[in-house]
């Protein structure tokens, strides 16, 4: 699809949706992993909002965790119930969700002892791996929620991440 014409100037961000596939489940796991208690949680049933998201209809249950700055709508559509995505990184269309820390180590260490399962080794950008060069040092680690959605801890380094 080609776009043209003058910037649209989207510049903030408001939430971030992750469909989920049982919403008590995911409730508890954000409510672990940021400290937050849903500050909305509710049902919809409504053709036309379907229709804005591409599907016939839109029965679905929803809470919103809200953090410094962006919430979290976790959803689990009803009707029409979708099949589970394959969320791997290196996949089309996949994303992840970012948290940013300030004492990795200490985050890192805490979720392993809380039984959190990462994707791999914690990783520390190196000189020939990574550029800018302000981004040297910059630690990460990535794991998966329930459903399978990528999810990163993050302590930036220089100008490398917001």
């Amino acid at each position: 699809m080609a776009v043209a014409g003058a910037p649209m100037d989207l510049t903030q961000a408001a939430h971030v949706g992750i469909s989920v596939s049982d919403l008590e489940a995911s409730i508890a796991f954000y409510r672990a992993l940021t400290g937050r208690e849903p500050v909305a949680e509710g049902t919809m049933s409504s053709l036309p909002f379907g229709r804005t998201q591409g599907l016939p209809v839109a029965k679905l249950r929803y809470a919103t965790i809200n953090l410094d700055g962006l919430g979290i709508d976790l959803i689990e559509f009803r009707d029409p119930v979708g099949e589970r995505t394959n969320g791997a990184a290196n996949r089309p269309g996949s994303m992840h969700l970012c948290f940013k820390v300030d004492d990795f180590d200490a985050v890192y260490r805490r979720m392993q002892e809380a039984g959190y399962e990462f994707l791999g080794d914690a990783y520390t950008f190196i000189e020939g791996e990574v550029t800018p060069e302000a981004a040297l040092g910059t630690k990460v680690a990535y794991f998966n929620d329930p459903d399978g959605t990528n999810l990163e801890i993050i302590e930036p380094r220089g100008g490398f991440a917001n």
